[in-house]
């Protein structure tokens, strides 16, 4: 399923990359949101509880999602655009980008072009293609934009305790890593739309497709793949697996998965993605085996446990506002960063997962990177 470029950009023109401009000493960061949805809604919602940042634009193709943006985020004088292009010509300094997953890679470059600070949410796209025209566009980018993508880990206080102590060795070597996110998410039941005939329909149902989700592995359990990337140093070489579908019946995606991928340093990690639980049911983490010890990460806590029992530290809040909180504060303090290859590397490392269940063998990153076919096989 391809959607034209019309129902998004329906002629607009975007403004030439101009400098960025200065905001630690013009005031609050004048920030558009463009995608209404319930994610956007919620990073947009965290944003302008914080004084160095003032939503003045929002925009989403469908009015309901729009009028429901309105009444969930304070900011009554946001101005109101359907086409993301207009907003991005617009005054706005920044942007947060939580549109459906496919259109990730031409929203960010829009944006970047546009010279506008980017916080998009991840993956950064759903195949190599996509991948790579971020890592591209990420490279060009002027180097006082600030370029952050939702791989949250990254920002989160006990991410980063975790992260110090596995570098100062206190677990010695690690010598593997297990990483889940079970979840109850479908309960088998759902209606079953009949397949998308229209571009409206299309949008509407992006969740279900993988021509425009890219699979639950890319879409969602890519955040424990970039937390084991990150924690690891590396991006795997090579990755097997398995999967399917037991009871979800819309769409194309699946509801279970085991993914095996080799690092470097004869490490393996084993990851399991599941929807197959109970409603009431989440376990969301990863765990780091080494010589010495475990240290076990999530969004909720962290623990090490170096043979005098465990320890925890919870998460004071949800890493989602400590990770928008540094991209203000870069923002503000002139201190950007530029996430777009490591982003697009973490998004390549799920697809590597994904074509090895689809092709039911190992698959190396070279053949992964080497790939052309729409769903890189």
């Amino acid at each position: 399923m391809n959607l034209s470029r019309r129902t998004f950009i329906q002629g607009a023109t975007l403004v030439p990359l101009k400098a960025v401009r200065g905001t630690a000493a013009s005031g609050a960061v004048k920030v558009g949101l463009i995608g209404c949805g319930v994610r956007g809604t919620y990073d947009a919602s965290i944003l302008v509880k914080d004084s160095r940042a003032r939503l003045v634009a929002i925009c989403d193709i469908f009015d309901e999602r729009i009028e429901k943006a309105k009444a969930e985020i304070p900011a009554p004088d946001a101005k109101v655009f359907k086409n993301y292009r207009e907003l991005l010509a617009s005054d706005v300094e920044a942007v947060t980008i939580a549109t459906p997953v496919f259109l990730h890679p031409e929203h960010f470059e829009d944006a970047v072009k546009a010279g506008k600070h980017v916080y998009i949410e991840k993956p950064a796209g759903l195949d190599v293609a996509g991948c790579k025209r971020v890592i591209q566009v990420a490279d060009g980018a002027d180097r006082r934009l600030n370029i952050a993508f939702g791989f949250q880990q990254r920002y989160g206080p006990v991410y980063l305790k975790a992260k110090q102590m596995l570098d100062s060795g206190s677990i010695g070597k690690v010598r593997a890593v297990h990483a889940q996110f079970i979840k109850g998410a479908i309960s088998g039941n759902e209606p079953v739309p009949a397949p998308p005939k229209t571009e409206e329909e299309k949008i509407r149902q992006w969740q279900l497709w993988r021509a425009t989700f890219g699979d639950m592995i890319v879409e969602t359990d890519c955040h424990n793949i970039d937390a084991m990337n990150w924690f690891m140093g590396a991006h795997p070489t090579k990755a097997y697996g398995t999967g399917g579908r037991t009871i979800e019946k819309r769409g194309d995606n699946m509801d279970h998965l085991n993914v095996t991928f080799d690092y470097p340093g004869n490490v393996q990690a084993s990851f399991i993605g599941s929807l197959l639980a109970p409603r009431f049911y989440r376990t969301n983490n990863e765990r780091y085996v080494g010589a010495a010890g475990v240290i076990e990460t999530a969004r909720e806590y962290w623990s090490h446990n170096t043979g005098k029992g465990p320890v925890t530290e919870k998460s004071a809040r949800d890493i989602t506002a400590d990770a928008l909180e540094e991209f203000l504060r870069r923002i503000t303090e002139g201190e950007p960063e530029n996430t777009g290859a490591r982003s697009a590397e973490s998004t390549m490392t799920a697809v590597m997962g994904r074509m090895a269940i689809d092709l039911r063998r190992q698959v190396t990153w070279d053949e992964m990177m080497k790939s052309r076919s729409e769903w890189n096989t």
